[in-house]
């Protein structure tokens, strides 16, 4: 192993002892109507290594087994819901559409009154199976972090959680909903209830892909260029940071642990923490749709796949790629794109306001 490949991952060791664990499923829950493996003899080698550093995505999110119909398709009307922000014009799918997969394509946002914030809205997909949420961490779940960008003056800029509930409360059909998401409990319709209703939605938000057949003992799954790919994403270090589900989404990095990242200008968890070792660090992204949801890194700098492949070779493994070998890695990573439930492709149908809902505010 290479001295700065050994840099890599006892930095993501240490960073994983400070978030914790990823969430893990049961072996159970990981071969449950998995195909029968069709691997040839040369393909076993490349599975068992690869096998080792990932896994494919459970049938359903962790969590997830503990929500009812009820609460996700209430999470679904609230997931794209405009009444949530001041100006009854942004809900949680103009940051994170679904029909881009869970990205707006924009380096930054557009919020309330046409603000943008200073990160790019990272992909809501698969986020569930990641340790904590934001690229600063400072959100330890999905429920968590709905709360944000709902009360943030940039986003959907709500002035407090009790006007939320006001709007909310006015619309006959969502207290409804909420008793039945929310049955037995004294105040059903609530903030905290909203933000868990949202998190139920998106833990629904699994996009299998090829890769995971592969993973699963399918060979035919993936073609000889996308396994020779996979190999060099292997062989090059790229797995210091990117294994597991989510292939990301576990640790957080230093951005620039070999060479400065040469947009360097957001200091990271730093902002959060104010200890000097988390300067420039960031949540490890998940790779998965990454061809998808560009621009990338936490500032949408980067708008092609190659250079963000390149960028992270120099920058965290301190390894310059051929072209040949940027093409392999590109290859392999387009494996990763998946397919999202149906279901979360509709659009639901939003209940009409009551006559005492407080109006938008521009």
């Amino acid at each position: 192993m290479s001295k700065r490949l050994s840099q890599v991952l006892s930095f993501g060791a240490a960073s994983l002892v400070l978030l914790g664990a990823c969430e893990q499923t049961s072996s159970k829950e990981q071969t449950t109507d998995r195909p029968t493996p069709t691997l040839s003899e040369a393909d076993k080698p490349l599975h068992t290594q690869a096998t080792a550093l990932f896994k494919p995505l459970p049938p359903t999110m962790p969590g997830a087994e503990s929500f009812t119909p009820a609460k996700v398709a209430l999470g679904k009307q609230l997931f794209h819901e405009p009444r949530l922000s001041k100006s009854g014009a942004l809900s949680c799918n103009s940051c994170h559409n679904l029909a881009s997969w869970g990205v707006d394509n924009r380096p930054t946002s557009i919020g309330h009154g046409f603000q943008t914030g200073e990160r790019n809205s990272p992909t809501v997909l698969n986020a569930g199976l990641h340790t904590a949420q934001f690229w600063d961490l400072r959100a330890k779940d999905l429920a968590e972090q709905a709360k944000g960008p709902i009360l943030n003056p940039v986003e959907m800029a709500m002035p407090d959680e009790a006007l939320v509930v006001k709007r909310l409360s006015s619309i006959p059909a969502y207290v409804e909903s909420f008793r039945k998401a929310f049955p037995n409990v004294e105040q059903a319709l609530s903030y905290e209830n909203t933000a868990q209703a949202i998190a139920a939605f998106e833990r629904t938000l699994l996009t299998p892909s090829r890769f995971d057949a592969f993973l699963t003992g399918d060979g035919s799954a993936l073609t000889a260029e996308e396994k020779k790919g996979l190999q060099t994403f292997m062989s090059k270090g790229c797995t210091a940071c990117h294994s597991g589900p989510a292939i990301g989404g576990a640790l957080a990095q230093k951005f620039g642990v070999v060479k400065p990242y040469k947009h360097a200008r957001d200091l990271g968890r730093f902002t959060q923490t104010q200890v000097e070792a988390d300067k420039f660090v960031f949540k490890v992204p998940s790779l998965r749709n990454i061809e998808k949801t560009y621009p990338y890194f936490h500032d949408g700098k980067v708008w092609s796949l190659e250079e963000a492949v390149t960028t992270m070779a120099e920058t965290q493994l301190g390894q310059p790629l051929t072209p040949q070998e940027t093409s392999e890695i590109v290859t392999f990573l387009k494996t990763l794109t998946g397919t999202l439930p149906e279901d979360a492709l509709k659009l639901p149908i939003l209940p009409a306001s009551g006559p005492d809902t407080p109006q938008p505010q521009i």
